[in-house]
């Protein structure tokens, strides 16, 4: 059997479900639901900074934040939404001091069941062509885990280049210290503005 197949290339295919989804602005109404999948998301992987309900942000915080983000012209919160159903967030935060208006830290995250279908790429595109527009020359990641590999290829193929390395900086659940990187992508024209 081995001899009849030796040689042969075996291409296997794997089709994926296709996701319906919408990226949009998060509003005050999603505030619990935010809160919510923020805390399941947290407990599905170390990827994140927290474990699952550490700093805690209850619906009330939420509202704020989203309230402010919408109110800030640097800052920009964004939710990825299935049959009514929040699945993914992201959140690019500006400043407003002079040497540093020209960038914004960025986060996000995705629940598990829908890793793989490009929900990240999508919220961190749409984050991308924002800061573009609104003349932020820089979107910074601070925390990236070293073992994140599906993370850190997304964002390297987004143009993030990793700019530095935090030694031991996350103490894991199997009781070892990680690494993270400081990951960014610059824009040498600085946006549209």
């Amino acid at each position: 059997m081995n001899d009849l197949i030796k040689g042969v290339q075996l291409i296997v295919l794997i089709t994926k479900k296709v996701l319906t989804y919408k990226i949009r602005l998060a509003v005050h109404s999603d505030a619990r639901n935010l809160s919510l999948l923020r805390l399941k998301i947290d407990g599905e992987t170390e990827n994140m900074d927290r474990e699952e309900g550490e700093d805690f942000i209850d619906q009330t915080g939420f509202e704020k934040i989203i309230e402010s983000d919408t109110n800030h012209p640097r800052t920009l919160f964004l939710v990825a939404e299935m049959d009514g159903k929040l699945i993914a967030y992201s959140r690019c935060a500006g400043n407003d001091l002079k040497r540093f208006v020209h960038k914004a830290e960025f986060g996000l995250g995705v629940l598990k069941d829908y890793w793989g279908y490009g929900v990240g790429r999508k919220l961190l595109e749409a984050t991308i062509a924002w800061a573009d527009n609104n003349g932020i020359a820089k979107l910074e990641l601070y925390g990236v885990l070293e073992t994140n590999t599906r993370g850190i290829d997304l964002y390297k193929s987004l143009g993030f280049e990793i700019e530095g390395l935090i030694k031991k900086d996350r103490l894991l659940s199997d009781g070892n210290y990680y690494n993270t990187y400081v990951m960014a992508r610059f824009r040498e024209d600085g946006g549209s503005k």
